[in-house]
């Protein structure tokens, strides 16, 4: 089985010394097989203690549940459960950085402040909250009221979702009926009318789908925009990536998961004197060496240039090095085995937060109101345990490529106006309408072990970026970029085509980069993706048009969470098409395929589009890029 194009995760796998006993997500997955088939095309159901129901594909067998639901119901209020758990997930996310605005707001929580004053006087009048004149905890107090009440039921649509797309998408919003009013009631509503015995119709679930997809938008913005207030909007930085950013003569601490409540506070205490003392007392001549897994490693490396280790599906790897002294986790994307692979090695795992707790980790409460004292008692838990590292054990593959990270839509928009700056989105569009960009795609998603790590990021962007497609990354997809050597200059130079190499050129020598942008922008990690939406919308504004009708399509070829089940569903509700390069389960009911990729391009613009082939899915993607400009006129 091949499992991943990264040779530093190839070497690990090959030469780590935990162990035949220890075994990684690619082992566990082979134990798996075959996996159910009805699972796959999600024809099983288990939302009752009467199943679980399942329908026979073929037509031999069953073809209704207990209940009478037949096979299109199943899939549809699988699917629309996904697209709950995926925002419940980011909605949680959100809700804790307001609750910590609040704090600051009221003086409770010293170790935080508001970092960025223009962002939050920015996003308060996008929602309609007075700012001339006024303290910054004053309009932070009013914020977060507004950002809190949109997690609670109230008449009027989300602020954070219809105040951030065009005019005419909250049309087709309203007109379907799909307006969101609150976060959890959207969460909710979805997990009631998938129950037993509620609603039945396909159709009406999946709106419902999409209704719920509409606030993991909102939740999505509402969380990067807080993150920006707290931490500070992102600004190009230049970082590195892969696992050999780990240091043998260093305590080494990752930090992995999604919010960077803690994950900021740590990289910002890790440079105090006394903690790189403590480093170098316990035998770590080079100090200390903090580095990113997985998104949480996404916001660090974009506000503070920390070096990205590995990605979500490979975060075993960092503790098979042998050289990794304390993984510490918030939320979302940690796989439970992390804690076995520790026992093969010296690794502690510190979990930090109530709800994500494991087995064989050692837990250590973070409190919002002492941040920096909880931050400090966990590094000198991954230092104190430096001392217990076997040197035989340690094996750092040497592989690192520089990445130039943190292209926020407001970093984007301030280095194009290096080149207008009366009118910053002029040279973007002009180049569009050229021909120089033909297009723009967006990667998102994961890394799954159903797919050769890394495979189909990499030979579908080589392809998209010689037929001058401009590229934007978050989350697990950002990663597999910065560690491929995408995200750098010499990239532009390597395998952009020679319209986008001109442009990238021109605006990085504008920007004082004295050679060109990377042809991959790095925008953060997965709950970012709401960043190159604005990006879109601030376009489709200038231009007069609709997001539908841009040249923009998004691609996550190797998805795997109900997060990004969420996440692709509102892409196609904000009428962009979607590439998965792995199929959902939907595929048992041939009702919901059709709509999703078919019956839905007439209502939202937007589809999904399921090719497993990179090339082909590249191709694809070029057709529908070539589509759109036509029907622009270009």
């Amino acid at each position: 089985m091949n499992r991943s194009i990264d040779p530093a995760v190839t070497e690990i796998l090959a030469h780590h010394k935990g162990g035949a006993q220890l075994q990684t997500a690619w082992d566990r997955y082979e134990a798996q097989l075959p996996q159910c088939g009805f699972g796959e095309l999600g024809v099983c159901c288990r939302h009752c203690m009467q199943g679980p129901c399942r329908i026979d594909p073929f037509g031999e067998g069953a073809q209704r549940g207990i209940c009478g639901a037949d096979a299109d119901t199943i899939v549809a209020r699988g699917l629309a459960r996904a697209v709950a758990g995926g925002t419940a997930s980011h909605s949680g996310h959100a809700r804790h950085l307001a609750h910590v605005l609040k704090k600051i707001a009221a003086g409770k929580a010293a170790d935080y402040a508001i970092t960025d004053e223009a962002k939050l006087k920015a996003v308060a009048a996008r929602v309609g909250i007075a700012t001339a004149g006024r303290a910054s905890r004053d309009i932070a107090r009013d914020l977060t009221d507004k950002a809190l009440a949109e997690f609670s039921d109230k008449d009027e649509g989300l602020a954070w979702a219809a105040t951030t797309v065009t005019k005419g998408r909250l049309e087709v919003f309203s007109r379907l009926g799909i307006v969101p009013t609150s976060i959890d009631s959207s969460v909710a509503e979805v997990m009631h009318r998938t129950t037993y015995g509620v609603d039945a119709d396909p159709v009406n679930i999946l709106l419902g789908a999409l209704k719920c997809a509409l606030a993991d938008y909102a939740a999505c913005h509402l969380a990067a925009d807080l993150a920006d207030i707290l931490f500070g909007t992102p600004q190009p930085v230049v970082s590195r990536a892969n696992l050999g950013v780990l240091k043998s003569g260093a305590v080494n601490i990752a930090l992995h998961g999604h919010n960077p409540l803690l994950s900021d506070i740590i990289a910002q205490v890790a440079s105090e004197p006394e903690m790189i003392e403590a480093a170098k007392q316990a035998g770590a001549a080079e100090g200390l060496n903090v580095v990113g897994i997985c998104c949480t490693g996404n916001e660090v490396l974009m506000r503070h240039g920390i070096p990205l280790a590995t990605s979500s599906v490979s975060q075993e790897t960092a503790i098979m090095t042998g050289a990794l002294d304390a993984l510490v986790v918030d939320y979302q994307c940690i796989m439970p085995a992390v804690a076995t692979a520790a026992e093969c090695f010296h690794t502690k795992i510190i979990t930090t937060m109530p709800i994500a707790k494991m087995p064989g980790a050692e837990h250590v409460e973070f409190c919002d109101e002492r941040a920096a004292d909880c931050a400090r008692k966990i590094l000198r838990k991954g230092i104190a345990n430096f001392q217990q590292r076997n040197a035989d054990k340690v094996c750092i593959p040497k592989h690192t490529s520089a990445a130039i990270a943190g292209f926020s839509a407001e970093a984007i928009i301030a280095t194009l106006a290096k080149v207008n700056s009366e009118d910053p989105l002029k040279p973007l569009i002009d180049n569009i309408v050229a021909g120089n960009i033909r297009g723009i795609c967006l990667f998102a998603g994961c890394n799954s072990v159903k797919v050769p790590q890394d495979r189909n990021y990499v030979e579908m962007v080589k392809l998209l970026l010689a037929n001058n497609v401009l590229i934007l990354a978050t989350g697990c997809a950002s990663s597999a970029y910065a560690r491929h050597g995408f995200m750098t200059s010499e990239a532009t130079k390597q395998y952009a085509g020679t319209g986008l190499a001109a442009v990238l050129t021109a605006v990085g020598e504008a920007a004082g980069l004295g050679g060109p942008l990377p042809p991959v922008l790095h925008m953060g990690s997965c709950v970012d993706n709401a960043r190159p939406v604005d990006v879109a919308v601030a376009v489709a504004d200038k231009l007069g048009v609709d997001l539908s009708q841009l040249p923009v399509v998004a691609s996550a070829p190797e998805a795997v969470t109900e997060k990004a089940v969420a996440i692709g569903t509102w892409a196609v509700a904000a009428g962009l098409p979607v590439h998965l390069g792995i199929a959902p389960p939907v595929l048992g009911s041939k009702l919901v395929a059709t709509v999703l990729t078919d019956k839905i391009k007439g209502l939202l613009g937007g589809y999904f589009l399921v090719e497993p082939d990179p090339a082909k899915a590249a191709a694809a993607l070029l057709a529908v890029i070539d589509q759109r400009r036509v029907g622009l006129g270009l």
